[in-house]
Formats: C-alpha cells, structure tokens, sequence
C-alpha cells in the first residue's frame, strides 16, 4: 500500500528550479531513501512531504489525501502523522531534555505532566538514552543529541519519521550507531521512514529502497542491491565517489 505519492512535484526559488519533476512513492512500512550530491533538493523534498514549502506544482498524496490542496487546519491534522528528526537535532539549548522531547505533548495534548515524563521516559529508552532527562543539550555529544531529537520526533506516536543526513557531522562509528538506530526503531515501531543522506553507509545499512535526485528529477529508484550494479553514468559516479576532470 502507498503511504505517500510524489507527482510531478515543482519548485523553484528566487528563479532557480529546484525541484523540476519529481515523482516517487513511498510504500507503508518501508525505509526509503533519498540520495544525491549536496544542494541537490533532498531537504527541499523532504519539507515538501511535511507540508512545510508548498511545492509550485504537482500533488503530495499522504495516506490517501493531497497535503498541496489543504488549509491550515487539514494540513496540522495531517502533519501528526509526521516526525522529523533535523540535520542538527535542532534542540532547545534552554530546556532540558525531558522539556524538548515533551515540548509538543504538552502543546499539543492533554496529558498531565506525570503521563508526559512517563512518555518521555519511554522513548528516551527506545533511543537508549534511560535516565538523562534533566540534562541540558550543552551536556550531550553530537550523537546524542542525534539520539534526543529521535526521541522527540518519536513522542506524538507518528506513522512517518523523515530523517535529514541524520549522520552528518558525526564520526565513522557514532554514524553507524545512529543507523543502528534508526534501523531498530523502523522495526520496533513498524513506521514508515524516509531519510535523505549522501551518506553510502546508511544507504546500505537501514534501505529498503533508494532514489536518487539529481538536475531536480529522480534519476534511479531501486534496491540497494540494485544501486551496486546500475550502469548508469550519473549513479555509478556518485556511488564510486569519483569527481569530473574537467
């Protein structure tokens, strides 16, 4: 079944075509991501998906309904089916925490606070990350952080996770533990993920299928398996690492 239907999808800023006609299909239950060089349009795709840029054309079909066509209020109700862990893990430096996970529970719900530190308790496991709750950002590692900002896209229950270079800035080994990750989280929770990356490793490591995005379009979709034996020029480039002389 699909969850998400990309057509024929079209930005552009200031002038500058981004996204020039992309079409893709994200199935339920299914990791899929989303590959390319950098300033390529994957984050520009993703803030797409969650309704946060309005693409100048095509339809975004989530679960069965077109988020291009929704007022503000259709487009919240569907945006709670989403979480979305940032490049950066965009955390509150000021709160703690248990206070960043939360944040959108108590906005958003009407849990009492118990019920709230009892939820974040509980994804805070997930992440295996028990008992740091009164900690600040400034007292965590990069890959922590990484670990947080999971725990918190996780806290609303959503069907879809969206992941930014999740590994970006991290080091080999907390880069494979972040997929690690990601990956006991797709299957302990049964969601729908969609990560985009330029990082190979992750590719290999956590996808059940991949996209690549170059000039705006997708130029390849596939399984890994299928991303190591393309013959195609722009693919075979990008996975073989190897820069244009000119």
């Amino acid at each position: 079944m699909s969850m998400i239907e990309i057509q024929h999808v079209k930005k552009s800023f200031d002038g500058r075509m981004v996204l020039k006609d992309v079409n893709l299909t994200i199935h339920d239950g299914e990791t899929m991501v989303v590959i390319g060089c950098s300033g390529c349009g994957k984050t520009v795709l993703l803030r797409c998906i969650i309704g946060l840029i309005k693409p100048d054309r095509g339809k975004i079909i989530v679960d069965g309904e077109d988020i291009c066509q929704m007022d503000g209020r259709n487009l919240f109700r569907i945006r709670k089916k989403f979480g979305m862990l940032f490049q950066s893990a965009a955390l509150f430096d000021s709160m703690t925490v248990e206070d960043n996970i939360g944040l959108a529970l108590r906005e958003h719900t009407e849990l009492s606070p118990a019920e709230i530190r009892k939820k974040v308790a509980e994804k805070l496991e997930v992440v295996g990350l028990p008992g740091i709750e009164n900690k600040k950002p400034a007292e965590l590692s990069g890959g922590m952080k990484k670990r947080v900002g999971l725990a918190r896209a996780l806290i609303m229950d959503p069907q879809i996770v969206l992941f930014d270079e999740p590994t970006t800035g991290l080091d080999p080994v907390m880069a494979d533990s972040i997929n690690n990750m990601i990956l006991e989280t797709h299957n302990r929770l049964n969601i729908t993920s969609i990560m985009v990356t330029h990082d190979l490793a992750s590719v290999f490591k956590v996808a059940n299928r991949v996209a690549m995005l170059t000039n705006g379009k997708i130029i390849f979709e596939g399984s890994p398996k299928d991303l190591k034996k393309t013959q195609n020029p722009a693919v075979r480039q990008f996975v073989e690492g190897k820069a244009v002389i000119a």
